[in-house]
């Protein structure tokens, strides 16, 4: 199994990752006292590859890292690559998901489509690196909904779950059709050829 240091410091997100990759490949730990890794590229796949190049280059190993955006047709594909941050600087889960919904407040329920798209992106130590999509189209509901998950995953209702956002879903449900998940499948394909 390839083993791969992981870019993340966001707990949920490690999580899911090594769920999803158990068996596959071994996750190891983010470096202690690496600092930040300014997220400023204006694509997912590009701030992806900036957090796994950064990491690699640390612990000169090969590094994991994803960038997920959150794309809702009525409002032109934002919060997109800012999702983490779409409430400003800092901002909270709570803070996010707050103005995702007053700005959705007024718009009707057949026009709320939406996707989650995440790049996950392993980089190598020789400079090389591989970069994998995955998406899961779905709907903005008008309320938060259960009580998984984390960041928009209580407001996401995925096309194909029969109207559970993704925080009514446990894990596995969560995990057997996400956009995390389908990125790192891909990506684990793409490794293994």
């Amino acid at each position: 199994m390839i083993e791969l240091v992981c870019a993340s410091a966001n707990p949920d997100k490690v999580a899911e990752m090594a769920e999803v990759l158990e068996g596959h490949a071994v996750l190891l730990p983010r470096p202690a006292g690496m600092g930040e890794v300014a997220e400023d590229a204006d694509s997912l796949e590009g701030n992806a590859i900036l957090k796994a190049r950064a990491v690699c280059d640390f612990a000169g190993a090969a590094a994991l890292a994803d960038d997920t955006g959150l794309e809702v047709d009525a409002l032109g594909g934002a919060p997109g690559v800012y999702s983490a941050r779409y409430a400003g600087p800092g901002a909270s889960y709570a803070d996010n998901l707050a103005r995702l919904l007053d700005e959705m407040r007024d718009v009707e329920p057949s026009q709320r489509t939406a996707r989650f798209r995440t790049m996950a992106a392993v980089c190598f130590p020789d400079g090389t690196s591989v970069v994998a999509e995955g998406t899961v189209e779905g709907a903005i509901t008008t309320e938060p909904r259960g009580t998984g998950g984390f960041g928009y995953d209580p407001v996401f209702a995925p096309a194909e779950a029969g109207g559970l956002t993704f925080s009514e879903m446990g894990p596995a449900a969560k995990n057997a059709m996400s956009h995390r998940a389908r990125a790192l499948r891909a990506l684990l394909e793409m490794l293994r050829s």
